[in-house]
């Protein structure tokens, strides 16, 4: 462990890390983390790709989501391991800090950062495509301005309200899906609507079977469907900031996997019950047609503003989770010292301006090329949640190293499994990796990824040679990954 590791631990196993010194509000109670994190899991990537993804794999999407859903508890649990062990803001940041080296923290805390950014401009794409859906003559690039701007000055108030507007916007989302669920059960089993006639379980595997073109094209799916899981993991960022963070996370996570089996398998699987899979299209979500098919009055019209709520509260979250990163990357000196500075309402207000103005590259890619956006910055934010999620495990794998040689306290949240789900975790992420670079759509991450390394390098270079106190971090952190690598 470096200097500044054994500074933030006692011997009874305490941290500095999770007390007021952080300068936030301990002001998320226990119902706002809860609905955050079955909210923030249910988003664009659900609502408005999925319907991409349907006309690429058929009704075999379901089976990719209930696969990724299991390989994303792992992750989670693994997370909640180490948020348990020290619980922070800083979260994923911190533990590449702590047991990969200064350098992985800078560069796991700058890519989550990027990741919320470019999925703040999904969302905001994906908010202008709903739009569109009744006012089709405003172009796509206003309404993603409006929303961008609307969303930034809700940002800078109190963590409280922030957690307020989550908690009812998550409502909405969550409550909209049982809806569906329900009346699309409805559907199936009585016969009613304009769907009644077509609308079977059998529509499931009638239509050239569950794997209609190929297992093949349903692999490359899983960059599509791995976007939509991205943001359960932002329940960790919230750790310096909730009121109990030892029972509210636990909780939180451990409720994953119902989330996943009803509102991704579960609602896939009804509406694909409902609609046979030959009827969806790109760009349109599976929501909005099958309430379209059904035939209920207003209904598409209801769903479309659920799914709208769903983006706009997404791009909230992204807003709210960059201000933080950056301030956890300002206070370790690896970005600048006014971005750690707290609001009057202790928010980071400059980290989130700074976001906010990159997000509006979302409004010129909604001007230049509308129809490409989503699925541009779709995959480059995947390929960005990858990277942190590679982190999240391989630091757990290097923390469970530390407690079986006696080096570390136990945390009282372990994963099940220990290390060996872990594992497995990090082959599929490759897997995954290995989908995006043969997908010509979604190689441009790749690309990104690879001149996005490039600045982090050189941005570490700088650092070092400007900070020699973050050089002498370095070098102890390198000592100690050989330490690591001979125990």
């Amino acid at each position: 462990m470096t200097s500044t590791q054994v500074d933030k631990h006692h011997g009874d196993g305490s941290t500095q890390g999770d007390t007021p010194e952080e300068g936030y509000e301990r002001g998320l109670g226990s119902r706002q983390v809860q609905m955050i994190a079955i909210g923030g899991a249910i988003g664009v990537g659900l609502f408005l790709g999925a319907g991409a993804n349907i006309a690429k794999a058929g009704p075999s999407l379901i089976l990719m989501y209930a696969l990724a859903g299991v390989i994303v508890f792992f992750i989670m649990r693994a997370l909640g391991e180490l948020l348990l062990y020290r619980p922070v803001s800083g979260s994923f940041a911190e533990y590449a800090r702590e047991f990969l080296g200064p350098f992985f923290g800078f560069a796991t805390g700058w890519t989550y950062w990027l990741m919320w950014v470019v999925t703040g401009m999904a969302e905001l794409t994906a908010a202008a495509i709903y739009v569109h859906y009744w006012f089709p003559q405003v172009p796509q690039w206003v309404t993603a301005l409006v929303f961008l701007v609307v969303l930034y000055l809700a940002n800078l108030i109190s963590v409280k309200i922030f957690g307020e507007i989550e908690f009812w916007f998550s409502m909405v989302k969550v409550t909209a899906l049982l809806g569906m669920i329900v009346i699309g059960i409805g559907v199936i089993t009585f016969g009613f609507s304009a769907a009644g006639d077509t609308a079977a379980v059998s529509n499931l595997w009638a239509f050239d079977g569950i794997f209609p073109k190929g297992v093949g094209s349903s692999l490359m799916t899983l960059q599509g469907v791995m976007f939509a899981y991205l943001a359960v993991e932002l329940v960790g960022v919230t750790a310096g900031e909730s009121e109990n963070p030892e029972k509210t996370l636990p909780k939180a996570i451990n409720t994953l996997p119902w989330r996943i089996i009803v509102f991704y398998v579960g609602a896939l699987s009804v509406i694909l019950m409902v609609v046979k899979w030959t009827e969806f299209q790109p760009g349109v979500s599976p929501f909005v047609a099958a309430f379209a098919k059904i035939g209920i009055p207003a209904g598409a019209a209801i769903v479309n503003f659920v799914v709208l709520t769903a983006a706009l509260s997404s791009c909230n979250s992204g807003m709210y989770s960059t201000g933080r990163m950056l301030r956890d990357l300002a206070s370790n000196s690896e970005a600048p010292k006014v971005l750690g500075k707290l609001s009057s309402t202790k928010t980071p207000a400059l980290g989130i301006t700074l976001s906010v103005a990159l997000m509006g590259i979302g409004v010129v890619l909604n001007y230049v090329v509308p129809e490409k956006a989503f699925g541009y910055v779709t995959s480059v934010a995947t390929a960005a949640g990858i990277w942190t999620w590679m982190m999240i495990l391989i630091s757990h794998i290097r923390y469970r190293r530390e407690v079986v040689a006696g080096r570390l306290p136990a945390s009282s949240f372990p994963a099940p499994g220990g290390t060996v789900c872990s594992w497995i975790a990090v082959a599929f992420l490759l897997l995954v990796t290995c989908m995006i670079a043969i997908d010509p759509d979604s190689r441009i991450s790749l690309y990104v990824g690879a001149g996005w390394a490039v600045c982090l390098a050189v941005g570490w270079a700088v650092l070092k040679s400007r900070n020699p106190q973050a050089a002498q971090r370095a070098a102890a952190g390198g000592k100690g990954l050989e330490r690591a690598g001979r125990s």
